[in-house]
């Protein structure tokens, strides 16, 4: 669709004035609804919450109780629990502050947003793609290529602060009212944001933000950012957003300075939300600090246009993980270690999969064979097993005989000819080890 039509839509949806007065709140609880929300969040599975309760419960805790809980939500005597309080570690070295529901709340929670997705959906912005059916981290890395491919080469980089544990109670709620008009849907979503945390101190009440990690937090930050997508709009901005991520598009250094100046004074004043002051920035595409989801951009002089590739802290990180699933002191079943490899190789290839990647990934793979002979070799631990092994493989009795008592170090042996002709390539790939340049081929897609 090309831009001005989506724009075009987009002022059609902005028209539109459906308010949904009719009662959602029996679509929230129809058995329909709440079944398919309990197998989402099975299938999401997650740490249980406060209470202890396990998402394996879910079905027979429902079963006995769900009459109980619909006749609680419709007389509005329904309590959520707290949330419990996690500290995940930032690659950065912070913290992201997670809030953690229990498992029951975790389904009321996904059968609200199942309902009120599709309402609002219509609403939002063509050019935001986080948490949003039908649309992923690829579309946005796209639509971003084709800005800066189309001269507009500045980039105002916003970052929210904290956005999660800043959004303002009343101004949210003031937004889903515009749409929404079943006082019982309302009421529920006001209890969820004012439920509580609970942390190694104690309980805390929860006055400001959503929690990140609930069902129902993604929902709630499109419905307040897509203020901020109208107003870029109505500037008349290029932009991308993704949840809290938002880059806009400028074609001067001037005018990037202007936007990143107006654009903070709206989030703050308007919208309540906190502006990083020292993480929003203004960036060229191929700067190396200018990461968008995980990915980075560079110019292809023979293609003549910007393209995308994995960050360079990506790429770290997946070989960190890589490296920690090679350890030679990891007492791991060879079988169990590859399959784990697999896991990590094909999740992680298939999110890059419009990325410009294959050196790396080619390197990648020589490493992850290397490490591997490693740990196949100390698995062996005895001159006799390993004579025995190397002679399975097809080496010769005599020289199967002197390479199992080398006195080579583990890394050298791994390297050299006396694994990497027995321990092959190909037999490795037979034994079943996804090489991450093969399934890069079979899943680019530019």
């Amino acid at each position: 669709m090309k831009r001005e039509n989506r724009y075009r839509l987009h002022e059609k949806r902005k028209d539109l004035t459906h308010v949904y007065t009719e009662k959602l709140i029996i679509q929230l609880l129809e058995r329909e609804n709440l079944n398919r929300a309990i197998q989402r969040v099975k299938q999401k599975k997650g740490a249980p919450g406060v209470d202890g309760m396990e998402v394996e419960e879910l079905s027979s805790y429902f079963a006995k109780h769900e009459e109980e809980i619909r006749k609680q939500i419709l007389q509005r005597t329904y309590q959520p629990k707290p949330v419990l309080r996690v500290e995940i570690p930032k690659p950065d070295g912070g913290k992201r502050l997670l809030g953690i529901p229990t498992v029951v709340d975790r389904v009321i929670q996904q059968a609200i947003a199942q309902v009120l997705t599709p309402i609002y959906d219509k609403q939002f912005h063509p050019n935001s793609y986080g948490f949003r059916p039908h649309r992923y981290a690829e579309m946005a890395i796209l639509e971003t290529l084709h800005n800066v491919n189309n001269g507009y080469q500045w980039i105002v980089d916003i970052d929210l602060e904290r956005f999660f544990d800043t959004v303002n109670h009343d101004r949210l709620m003031n937004l889903i009212a515009r749409t929404i008009k079943d006082g019982e849907v309302i009421s529920l979503i006001r209890k969820y944001l004012v439920s509580g945390i609970q942390t190694d101190e104690g309980y805390k009440e929860s006055v400001i933000g959503t929690p990140q990690g609930g069902n129902l937090s993604p929902l709630l930050s499109n419905i307040m950012l897509n203020e901020l997508d109208n107003e870029l709009q109505r500037r008349g901005l290029t932009f991308v957003r993704y949840a809290d991520d938002c880059i806009i598009f400028v074609k001067s250094e001037m005018s990037a300075r202007r936007v990143l100046r107006n654009v903070t004074y709206f989030i703050e004043e308007k919208l309540g939300l906190l502006v990083n002051a020292e993480k929003s920035k203004i960036v060229r595409p191929t700067d190396p600090t200018f990461k968008f989801l995980g990915f980075g951009f560079f110019y292809n002089r023979h293609a003549r246009e910007y393209q995308a590739k994995p960050h360079a802290k990506s790429m770290a990180e997946f070989k960190f993980k890589l490296k920690k699933l090679t350890k030679r002191n990891w007492g791991m079943a060879t079988k169990s270690r590859i399959d784990n490899i697999n896991q990590l190789v094909r999740g992680w290839v298939n999110y890059y999969k419009i990325a410009k990647m294959k050196k790396f990934l080619l390197a990648t793979d020589a490493r992850v064979r290397r490490r591997l002979r490693m740990c196949i070799w100390k698995q062996w631990k005895t001159p006799k097993t390993r004579r025995k092994n190397l002679i399975k493989l097809g080496m010769n009795h005599y020289e199967a005989y002197k390479n199992s008592y080398s006195s080579k170090g583990i890394a050298r042996i791994a390297h050299s000819w006396v694994l990497t002709t027995t321990i092959t390539n190909e037999r490795l790939e037979r034994f079943g080890l996804l090489f991450s340049v093969k399934q890069y081929k079979k899943v680019h897609v530019m």
